[in-house]
């Protein structure tokens, strides 16, 4: 007989112990990635309808736009909903995805010199 267990998430440390403050820590984090969404969805829509908008440099920042929305929206809804819930597991997957997202933001940093 063979010792087959196997872990399938772990647990994170809370940020707030009480009720209110997970609950605070919730609308702030709904209100931070709500106001990130909009601007980005703004700057999509702006360099996307405006023809006098297709340029090197506002395609750049389309991507950056692109970017940053893919990672608010895979890393942020998880943490609303284990501030929500009052849960603190994690997947192995979610944690690779916000892992890989952290070190590759590391590896290649967006460059911010003007030529």
């Amino acid at each position: 007989m063979s010792n087959s267990s196997s872990i399938s998430h772990f647990l994170l440390l809370p940020l707030a112990d009480t009720r209110q403050l997970q609950l605070l820590h919730f609308c702030l984090l709904l209100g931070i990635s709500l106001a990130a969404l909009l601007a980005n969805g703004l700057i999509i829509s702006a360099v996307a309808c405006g023809h006098h908008l297709h340029s090197p440099m506002f395609f750049f920042l389309l991507n950056l736009a692109l970017t940053d929305l893919g990672s608010i929206c895979t890393t942020v809804p998880k943490a609303m909903h284990n501030s929500l819930w009052d849960t603190r597991d994690i997947s192995y997957r979610c944690a690779a995805q916000v892992f890989l997202f952290s070190f590759l933001s590391r590896v290649f940093p967006p460059d911010h010199h003007v030529l």
